[in-house]
Formats: structure tokens, C-alpha cells, sequence
């Protein structure tokens, strides 16, 4: 290690492997960035050392290679000692006994900003996993928002975690891969980093779907030699195109992404042999004049595909993206992708905001480009008004995947739009209230539903009425988070105000079945019967009523003082809840739910998504029905959760011998005998067969359903993956409707 100071030692205890290792990256430090001195980092990496010196990874490496590799990434894309310093230290304060206060003590306020930002929230300050995760979630944003530097820090941690993956077991293998896959990706995408981007979506892949990954890994291999000669002749030939017409560039080719193709798969259902872009080359040129007249070669050298033409130049991507795409046929009839960009935006693309440190003057991390960071800005400022942790995350996942359309004000103003976005999204967008008082649009000057998924280019004019209101039906077609939100506060104010009115109504006629009026009891000893109920002010106590939360004729024993009410025939009305024993469409299985400190509620499970153990799962009230058990994952929940007050925990309660029906849906190719060998291997497992139903479509596929009966979500993974790995299979997804 370098020669230090006496504040600047080197650690003791450390392999001689990790300080070569720590030698390496402040070499990388000053050959990026030949002004900054790493004494900051020396002091930070003999601090990590000390702090995680008995820690080890469950790969069996000290604890502090992970720190070092974390920063080495960072280090890799050109980033400044500061951050450098923050990802040696940022697991501090999580897994030591180090406090942020002395970080901040240690290496000052910007360095303890970074680390704290991604250290996760305490584990015992909130009753859920769920609730946990989205405050970390929450934390991070508002952190990123201050300095940018914490989630480059944070896609460097996971980057590293998912590429060590492997000694986890494989429950906590799939739920970190699923979070990569569904946050951190994204947030990558949206900061324009795609080199980040595309491993840790196909990290989380080969975790998530290990047979899609394998199968689609072998298929490229397979073809690999073959697709490597074909884009070096075109290479050749385009270079050769290119230097006749005096455009100076440089070509890249590559085979598309095992993650890409599989997405592709899904989408399109198509086999491996249909996905025609498998190849791409890439030209990198000078000028924007340039771009545009390297793609007039390409179109006059090889047949441009109709619809596949996109310029990304002229209209950038909100993350800063810039490139033209266009796909071509030989004269062969293979078909390729072209993409073509200058250095600077070949730089973005890969990179994104890490450009800014690498190419800009010497940033100190705050200053970075306001367009590329309004995204995360308006989520923040969404977040704000979002309590509950389902919305939060389910808005999050929304916000960061975003495929872009760009329309028109009819003034000529540009409004991005995610992917299918309709005329109400666009109208929320202008304004709150425009979004509010909508009742119709034009479209290109034509009158258009409001559903309408809308194209690039339209120019959007939106109709509104004063006094209109939003609809609970827009929550099944609105694509951005701002429009849904703002609905479900809109829906949610007003069923609660039509609750409080219930609830004081029923509470009211109670009250007056038992002589004493409602107006005659003390507001004290409300107050103490809403503190019973955890309600802190009677409105609330009212709203809960009002959704058949609380039992009435309960609240108002309560309420009334001791022998007020000498006949309990006297409290006549009917509550609003049901008793379990007055419905009969209570199955074997729904007697294993049960709702958290409540026992005389009915409850049953939702038929549109039909959870079993295993699941996690969302209780709702519904008046007169009781409550309703959804699986997590279940779409209805995204609509039916805008009331934050008729949620309530419920949870899979023991009970052996249960079984559920599950639906299976087998996407297989149409050959003699599959059914026979799916339906063994469900016999096999010992599983009862409800229901079969088989049918063909064109280009020999067909699908198969199975309705069959299991004990557990583990029982069902474990048979969809059996016939996943059944010859001539090529998908196998859960059902909903049974």
C-alpha cells in the first residue's frame, strides 16, 4: 500500500490480495481523475477494514472484497474519491457497529449523506417487510434527489451482489433477482446507464427463469459462429459504403441480449427462429448531419423494414438517449438492426449520468443535467403524497418503465407519455384539474374515447366540463402514475366522505335504539372509544363504520356507560359485517384465512386471482361481502386499493389437509403425446386434476389448461417447473379465474 501518514495507516490484519486490490483502484482513481489525492479513501478503506474485519460473505470471502469490487465498479466509470471513499464505507452503518455520526465525524457530511442514503431502514420500525421496503425505497429517492451519487453507489452494490449471487439459497436468490428486475434496472434505464442496465437484467434472469435462460443462452451459442461471420461481412461492407461517401466512422457489432430475446419471446410469442433482430451493428460518426446520412446509406445499400425507422436525435429519450434505429433486409433476406449515434451520445447511451463524471470538468457530484433528473423529481414529489406502502412501490414500478410516445398540445408543445398512454393520462399531465373535469377528446381533430391509446405525434385537445368528476373505470386504462394517483385521491376523498355519513348515520340509529341519542354522549368518552379503535378523531371512527370495518352495535356498547342498556334486544340494527356461518360460498380451503385481531368477519378468497398458502396477500372490505383476499400480485389490486381505509391484514392461518384449486396454463408446441406426459407429471406429484381443456392455433402450438388441486404455492412452483422442463414446452404461467 502507499505510503501513509500516521492519520492514513495502512490496515492490519488485511490479505496482502485485498490491499493489491486497493493499490488497483487508487491507481484507477488517478488516472481518471490525476487532481484528486486518495487520502480520503486511504482513511476510508482502513476504517472498512476495521469495521467488517470478522465478517465474511456467504461465498466465504471477507466481507471487505465486496467493498473493494463495489468500488472498483465506481471507479470504472470514472467517479471522484468521494463516492469512491462512500462505497468502501457503505455497509458501515447497516452491518457494524459504526453510527452515522461518526462517518460524519470521520469523513464528513457528504461522505455520511452518500452512505446513509443507501443504508436500509431499520428492521424494527415497521409491522412489514413490505412497509420496510418501501421506506428504504423512499429514503433512497430522497437521497438521490440531494446528491446523485447514492444510487450510483447503490446499481454498483447490486451490480456486484447479483454477480455473487450464487451463495444465497434459492429463495432469497429469486426475491433479490426479482427486485433487481423490477427496480434497479429500470432505474438504471432511466439514468441512461445501459451497460448496467443490460447485466443486471440478465443476472436477474438467469435466477428468475434459469431453463428460459439456459435454453436461449445454448440457442444463441449455437448460432454464435455463424452470426459472427455474417456481421463482419456486413461490417466490411458498410465500412467500405461509408468511406466511398466520406463519412468518417467506426462500426460495432453484437448479438442481441439473452434477456432481450426472452422479452421478445414473450411478447410476440414467437419461437427463437422468428426473432429476425438477433444481430445488430452499430455506427458511431461525428456530427449529426453525419447520422442522418449514414442511415441514407443504409437505405440505399439494404432494404429498410416498414415501421422500424426510429429517430431517437431528434427526439430524445427523457434519460438523454440519443441514437437513430432502423432495421434492414440483405439481399438474402436476413434481417439486422442498425444503430447510429455520435460519440458524444455513444457515451450516454452506455454510461448515462457516469458521463458526467468522466468527460464534464471536474464535477463534485450535485450538478447534473435537470432534464435527464425531472423523473425522479416528480416521483418524489408523488411520493409525498403517498402513505401507503403498496401504492408507493406499485407507483415506483410503474414510473420506472415507462416506454415513451411524444404528442402534441394543440400549441405545439411536446408531452411524453408512456407506451399506450390514453387522452385522460394527457389531460393529468396539463393539469390536476384539467384531468378532473375531463369528459372527451379530439385527437388529430377528431372526437376520440377516452381509452384510446394514443401515437406519436397525435396533437391531444381535451374537453372538460366544470363540475365533471374523475371515474373509478379510468383506473383500468391510465398508463402514468401521475394520473392514477391523483384519481385515487380524488375517489378516495369522496368514498370516505360518503363513509363518514354512513357511519355516522348507523352509529346514530344505534345510539337511538338504546334510548340514549348520539348527541348525549360526552365527546371525551368518544374520544376514548376512537383511541380504542385506533381512530384518532371520530370522523375516522365514522369512516370506518361506514365501511363495515366495525362492528356498530359493538362501538355503541362502548360508548354507552355500564347498564344503559338492560335488554341487548334493544340494539336491533343489523351490523354491517356478516357472520362466516350466513354464506355457503365459504370453501375447505378459506377457513385457513383469517383477518388479524378480528374473528367474527366473513372472509373469503378473491376468484379473481384465487391466492394460495404460500402468497402474499391483500385483504379488502367490501360492504355487505365481507372481506376479500387478493394475492399481492393480483391486477385488481393496482384499482381496488385506492381506499387505504378499507384495507386490513390478513394472513394464511394453519390448517392441514387444505387443499386449492390452481389454474396452469402450458404454452406447447402441438406434437402427439404431450398431453399424456404433462398429465403424468401432475399425477406423479400426486395432484387431482379438476379440469383439463386443450387448443390448437395456427403454426403447430396450442395451449393447455390445467385446473388442479394443491396444498401450497410451493407445491404449485414446483410442478410448473416440471412441466416446464417437458419436451415441446415452452412457457408454463399461472391462471387467475378458475
Amino acid at each position: 500500500m502507499p505510503a501513509t501518514s500516521s492519520t492514513e495507516r495502512a490496515p492490519t490484519g488485511v490479505a496482502q490480495s485485498l490491499i493489491r486490490r486497493y493499490e488497483e483502484l487508487e491507481r484507477k482513481l488517478q488516472k481518471n481523475r490525476p487532481g484528486e489525492e486518495p487520502r480520503l479513501m486511504r482513511r476510508a478503506f482502513a476504517f472498512a477494514a476495521d469495521c467488517h474485519s470478522a465478517q465474511k460473505r456467504k461465498t466465504g470471502e471477507p466481507y471487505l472484497s465486496h467493498l473493494l469490487e463495489v468500488a472498483h465498479l465506481l471507479a470504472d466509470m470514472g467517479l471522484d474519491e468521494v463516492t469512491l471513499s462512500s462505497a468502501l464505507l457503505h455497509d458501515t452503518i447497516e452491518d457494524t457497529p459504526a453510527t452515522l455520526q461518526e462517518i460524519n465525524r470521520e469523513f464528513g457530511v457528504t461522505v455520511g449523506r452518500c452512505v446513509d442514503g443507501v443504508t436500509k431502514i431499520g428492521r424494527l420500525r415497521y409491522h412489514s417487510s413490505e412497509a420496510r421496503k418501501a421506506e428504504t425505497f423512499r429514503k433512497m429517492l430522497l437521497a438521490m434527489v440531494q446528491d446523485i451519487r447514492v444510487i450510483l453507489i447503490k446499481l454498483a452494490d447490486r451490480t456486484h451482489n447479483m454477480r455473487t449471487l450464487h451463495g444465497l439459497d434459492e429463495d432469497r436468490q429469486k426475491r433479490i433477482a426479482l427486485e433487481t428486475r423490477e427496480i434497479f434496472a429500470p432505474v438504471a434505464l432511466r439514468l441512461g446507464m445501459g451497460k448496467v442496465r443490460s447485466e443486471l437484467e440478465d443476472l436477474a434472469f438467469s435466477y428468475l427463469e434459469p431453463r428460459a435462460f439456459e435454453t436461449i443462452t445454448q440457442q444463441i451459442e449455437s448460432r454464435r459462429e455463424a452470426s459472427e461471420e455474417f456481421l463482419s461481412a456486413i461490417q466490411r461492407e458498410l465500412q467500405e459504403k461509408l468511406s466511398q461517401t466520406g463519412i468518417p466512422s467506426r462500426i460495432e457489432g453484437r448479438i442481441k441480449r439473452p434477456y432481450s430475446i426472452y422479452q421478445k419471446l414473450q411478447r410476440q410469442n414467437v419461437t427463437f427462429d422468428m426473432v429476425y433482430d438477433l444481430m445488430a451493428l452499430r455506427v458511431v460518426t461525428d456530427t449529426k448531419t453525419n447520422c442522418y446520412a449514414a442511415m441514407g446509406v443504409i437505405h440505399g445499400q439494404w432494404h429498410p423494414v416498414q415501421g422500424r425507422i426510429k429517430d431517437f436525435v431528434a427526439m430524445p429519450r427523457p434519460n438523454l438517449y440519443q441514437s437513430l434505429h432502423t432495421s434492414v433486409v440483405t439481399r438474402e433476406g436476413q434481417r439486422f438492426e442498425v444503430q447510429i449515434r455520435t460519440e458524444e451520445m455513444h457515451r450516454m447511451a452506455e454510461e448515462g449520468i457516469c458521463a458526467h463524471w468522466k468527460y464534464k470538468a471536474r464535477s463534485q457530484g450535485a450538478d447534473v443535467n435537470e432534464n435527464q433528473m425531472a423523473w425522479l423529481r416528480r416521483l418524489v414529489e408523488w411520493q409525498r403524497e403517498m402513505r401507503d406502502s403498496t401504492d408507493f412501490l406499485s407507483t415506483l414500478k410503474i414510473e420506472l418503465y415507462p416506454e415513451e410516445v411524444y404528442v402534441f398540445t394543440p400549441r405545439g408543445e411536446v408531452i411524453s407519455l408512456p407506451r399506450d398512454a390514453t387522452p385522460v393520462d394527457f389531460a393529468y399531465a396539463i393539469h390536476t384539474e384539467v384531468g378532473h373535469t375531463c369528459t372527451g377528446a379530439k385527437v388529430d381533430g377528431q372526437i376520440a374515447p377516452l381509452k384510446r391509446a394514443l401515437q406519436n405525434g397525435e396533437i391531444v385537445e381535451v374537453i372538460t366540463q366544470a363540475g365533471s368528476n374523475p371515474s373509478q373505470d379510468w383506473l383500468g386504462f391510465v398508463k402514468t402514475s401521475r394520473a392514477r394517483n391523483k384519481i385515487k385521491q380524488w375517489l378516495n376523498s369522496e368514498r370516505r366522505r360518503q363513509a363518514v355519513g354512513i357511519g355516522r348515520r348507523l352509529l346514530e340509529k344505534e345510539a337511538r335504539a338504546a334510548k340514549v341519542p348520539l348527541k348525549k354522549i360526552p365527546a371525551k368518552r368518544l374520544e376514548e372509544v376512537c383511541r380504542e379503535y385506533g381512530c384518532s378523531t371520530p370522523e375516522d371512527l365514522y369512516a370506518r363504520l361506514g365501511y363495515g370495518r366495525f362492528s356498530v352495535r359493538q362501538v355503541v356498547r362502548k360508548l354507552l356507560p355500564a347498564g344503559a342498556v338492560d335488554d341487548p334486544a334493544q340494539l336491533r340494527s343489523k351490523p354491517p359485517v356478516l357472520d362466516p356461518a350466513d354464506d355457503k360460498r365459504l370453501g375447505e380451503g378459506e377457513g385457513t384465512l383469517e383477518v388479524r385481531g378480528m374473528d367474527d368477519i366473513l372472509i373469503y378468497r378473491a376468484r379473481c386471482c384465487n391466492p394460495i398458502p404460500g402468497e402474499d396477500i391483500i385483504g379488502y372490505v367490501t360492504r355487505g361481502k365481507g372481506v376479500g383476499v387478493h394475492s399481492s400480485a393480483c391486477r385488481n389490486v393496482q384499482n381496488l386499493m385506492f381506499e387505504a381505509e378499507r384495507r386490513i391484514d390478513v394472513r394464511w392461518a394453519p390448517k392441514a389437509g387444505s387443499k386449492y384449486q390452481a389454474r396452469l396454463t402450458a404454452q406447447v408446441e402441438d406434437r402427439q403425446g404431450l398431453l399424456k406426459d404433462l398429465t403424468s407429471i401432475l399425477s406423479n406429484e400426486g395432484l387431482n386434476i379438476v379440469k383439463a381443456e386443450a387448443s390448437a392455433s395456427d403454426g403447430g402450438k396450442a395451449a393447455i389448461d390445467f385446473v388442479v388441486e394443491v396444498v401450497d404455492k410451493a407445491q404449485l412452483e414446483r410442478v410448473a417447473g416440471a412441466l416446464s422442463g417437458t419436451d415441446g414446452v415452452l412457457a408454463v404461467t399461472r391462471g387467475s379465474r378458475i
